[in-house]
């Protein structure tokens, strides 16, 4: 949208939104239902159907970069769109914005051939991704824990290991997080990203993670001296921290963006039920307690949408201190989507816990919310140690005492008392 004025860009923007609203109401919103109730491989058959339906409709793919739809959108811009996405279930995937930190990752980091192999039917929705970073036992790579191995063998690479919580079950690509230093380098730089086809010999999916009970596509990988080419590097060798973490930004904030997004849809559907349902003694949303769990959900929603818009527009300026905040925003966006979704099913009642609604669903979501992109405490911590590290900012309270004014107060009330 370079060289738009405001007003054109913001008739553009509005003209989009309309687009996107009036396309996921048509075509997303009807198969609901289904997607609620339906096992991983059935919902992977309907997102497949609704994303040719994005395609026929010209918005797939419209927040990439480049995108003739959406004229390559900032972050900032994106972020109101993001939140709509998530109002819907599977928004995200049947558009193509799940994919869209892997689009910019590889954008920036791939190599000519994997920009050829990969990026390109990304870009076309041809080719679905997913990552191996986690391990059975090890989750912190910051700790030097992952012990999957990568070594390099003339003009290829050699993987030996097991990832697991890895979206591998439909992917046609795995990012994975090796180690390619050595075992005893307590730095980063011991570790390289990996891009390995699902259909690679020496891949083999162990089983299926389900999640609070429900097969959510998670599932355990096995990596058996998997031969890839040299060029499947992400990045520089020794980079493949670096690159993750870019990622990880990215990611934290486009799906903090969904989650915010789901939890409005909740936040509607208890407003809703409370508009609609009577009980004996008058309207239920009459209730003063019923009218708290809207209050509480409303300003918690304003807040964390305030702040994740914020931090949208400080990562599309490069801002190198952001990480700290957006720990803190992903802690504070599952708290309100655990909350919110949690209201909404007090308010519902016993259909709340049913698949009549998604507000089951949404549920899960919301408490799985608080352990994805790294458990809470975990960002708790981080942000703590970060806050705590910076320089002493000097007294705040009281106010330092001029040299000399103790004694001129205490020989002031002396004489009070004397008199």
């Amino acid at each position: 949208m370079a060289g738009m004025t405001d007003l054109a860009r913001s008739d553009a923007s509005q003209s989009l939104r309309e687009q996107l609203r009036n396309f996921l109401n048509t075509e997303v919103r009807p198969w609901e239902v289904s997607l609620a109730r339906a096992g991983w491989e059935e919902r992977g058959t309907i997102v497949g159907h609704l994303r040719d339906r994005a395609r026929s409709h010209g918005l797939w793919g419209y927040a990439y970069p480049g995108s003739s739809v959406g004229g390559s959108l900032s972050l900032r811009e994106y972020a109101s769109y993001a939140e709509l996405e998530g109002e819907y279930l599977e928004g995200p995937a049947v558009l193509g914005s799940a994919a869209l930190a892997d689009v910019m990752i590889f954008n920036e980091y791939a190599s000519p051939t994997l920009r050829e192999r990969v990026l390109a039917p990304l870009l076309a929705g041809e080719l679905i991704t997913c990552h191996g970073v986690s391990e059975p036992g090890r989750s912190d790579p910051g700790l030097s824990q992952l012990v999957t191995r990568a070594v390099r063998d003339g003009d290829c690479w050699v993987i030996t290991g097991r990832k697991w919580f890895t979206m591998a079950r439909g992917a046609d690509v795995m990012t994975v997080l090796c180690r390619t230093g050595s075992y005893t380098d307590p730095t980063v730089k011991a570790f390289s990203l990996l891009v390995v086809p699902i259909d690679a010999h020496g891949v083999e999916i162990t089983r299926d993670l389900p999640v609070l009970g429900a097969a959510g596509g998670h599932v355990e990988v096995r990596l058996h001296e998997v031969r890839v080419p040299a060029d499947y590097l992400l990045g520089a060798e020794g980079a493949g921290y670096a690159v993750m973490s870019r990622h990880r930004t990215l990611e934290r904030l486009l799906r903090s963006l969904t989650w915010l997004g789901q939890a409005q849809r909740a936040f509607d559907l208890m407003c809703q039920r409370l508009r609609t349902r009577r009980t004996a003694t008058g309207p239920l949303a009459e209730k003063q307690l019923m009218q708290r769990h809207v209050f509480d959900s409303y300003q918690e929603i304003i807040a964390v949408r305030t702040l994740l818009r914020d931090l949208a527009a400080r990562l599309d300026t490069g801002d190198p201190d952001i990480e700290l905040d957006l720990s803190a925003a992903k802690v504070l966006t599952s708290h309100m989507f655990c909350g919110v979704t949690d209201r909404a099913v007090q308010v519902f009642g016993a259909e709340g816990l049913t698949d009549d609604t998604p507000l089951s669903l949404l549920f899960r979501m919301a408490r799985a919310s608080r352990i994805h992109d790294g458990a809470d405490e975990i960002h708790v911590q981080a942000v703590a140690r970060r806050v705590l590290s910076r320089p002493d900012p000097g007294p705040v309270w009281p106010i330092p005492a001029q040299p000399g004014a103790r004694a001129s107060y205490a020989a002031s009330t002396q004489s009070a008392h004397g008199a």
